[in-house]
């Protein structure tokens, strides 16, 4: 009975004391998304198909937004720049050059096409068709 006694106010007092630690927290983590930050969707980050359906690549790319390899297209836009540019897609990866003639060849002409091929930085990951005309008989 002594014992009962004596254990009952030191049940109490642990038990009280283990309840006054906390501070609440008025608003839940995650409730309110923070400046900058994409706060995701309503099906989650793989979409409404989930893993069936295209996901978000999570990796980083140089060159932001481009479909294909950022320096893989700089590099032929600077290697074609002397020729008059036709068509320009970066998401493509489609570069089409208008007919160019050189000063030094007369009677002949010069168009290029550019094919970024992936968005993987490799040797051949360029693909270049070149066409020639050459005057013949005046046509």
């Amino acid at each position: 009975m002594r014992f009962i006694q004596l254990a009952t106010p030191l049940l109490l007092a642990l038990l009280l004391t283990g309840c006054g630690g906390a501070k609440p927290n008025p608003t839940p983590p995650g409730a309110i998304a923070e400046p900058g930050t994409n706060p995701g969707g309503i099906f989650g980050d793989e979409g409404i198909l989930g893993t069936l359906g295209v996901t978000k690549n999570k990796q980083a790319e140089p060159g932001g937004a481009l479909g294909v390899n950022a320096y893989l297209w700089r590099g032929a836009l600077d290697t074609l720049s002397f020729m008059p540019l036709a068509s320009a897609d970066p998401f493509g990866g489609v570069i089409i050059t208008d007919w160019y003639t050189p000063p030094t060849a007369s009677g002949e002409r010069f168009k290029a096409t550019a094919y970024i091929l992936g968005r993987e930085l490799r040797s051949d990951g360029v693909r270049i068709s070149l066409f020639r005309q050459v005057l013949q008989g005046g046509q």
